[in-house]
């Protein structure tokens, strides 16, 4: 009796030390179980925030015209707060970007501000870090200095909002094919079946169908910056970034594994 007790009272103990465990993320595709720990959100940099001024044609050293996207590096850029695993359990670096108004902020995110010694700011974006002696650098109400982080032929990752393009059809939104025009046919741009009837009698999870496109968050990765403007405040990236003009985007240097990573 006394070692099923004892068995009992040390299940009982496993179980309350698994329950009050923190929660972790298990790989779905391991066989094996095995717990993985991913900080694909992290970066080894500090990134900027930049507005979409549209897009022109670039002319580089060897002649060759290139299509390229002007970001606007409007008033802000500052740091107005900084997060260590001590305090709050990651290392980040909180930016400010787009200077407005009192009236257009929020009183807690305005007191937030003050406290930093920023003036008000539209937007607040973190950069997480990797390593807690680059989030140490930084002081709340610090200018970045996007020279000392961008350089002239860098290699970029840009995010942004993409543009909406409202309740678009399967033809529009995933590239299906039409039906037939002629012959009698009545299905020309309907999406068709969507699954059989008795069996499974659902439609399957994932299946592609009309809806929302676009208006979401995209990032375009590994992009050259082909010129830092220092003097017109802008930096000219090679090739299309996510959202319109007028968009805010952000711009960090890009991981590459291997590299700098």
């Amino acid at each position: 009796m006394a070692l099923r007790s004892t068995r009992a009272f040390t299940g009982q103990r496993s179980s309350a030390l698994k329950s009050s465990a923190a929660p972790v993320r298990v790989s779905k595709v391991s066989r094996a179980r095995v717990v993985v720990v991913e900080a694909r959100q992290f970066r080894k940099s500090l990134g900027v925030l930049g507005t979409k001024a549209g897009m022109m044609s670039f002319f580089t050293e060897d002649g060759l015209c290139v299509p390229a996207t002007v970001i606007a590096l409007e008033e802000g850029n500052v740091v107005t707060q900084v997060k260590t695993a001590d305090t709050d359990g990651y290392n980040a670096v909180q930016v400010g970007y787009k200077a407005v108004a009192e009236k257009k902020v929020t009183k807690p995110e305005l007191g937030h501000l003050k406290k930093a010694g920023v003036q008000p700011m539209r937007h607040l974006v973190e950069f997480k870090l990797k390593d807690r002696a680059a989030v140490e650098a930084f002081q709340p109400g610090q200018q970045v200095d996007v020279a000392s982080i961008l350089k002239d032929g860098d290699h970029v990752d840009i995010a942004g909002v993409t543009v909406g393009k409202g309740f678009q059809g399967t033809i529009k939104r995933w590239h299906h094919k039409r039906g037939a025009m002629t012959h009698g046919s009545k299905s020309h741009r309907q999406h068709g079946s969507i699954g059989a009837a008795t069996t499974p009698s659902r439609v399957l999870p994932g299946l592609k169908m009309a809806g929302q496109m676009g208006n979401i968050r995209a990032t375009v990765k590994n992009q050259a910056l082909l010129k830092v403007d220092s003097e017109r405040r802008a930096l000219i990236v090679k090739g299309s970034v996510p959202g319109k003009v007028g968009n805010v985007v952000e711009v960090v240097p890009a991981k590459l594994v291997g590299v700098n990573w």
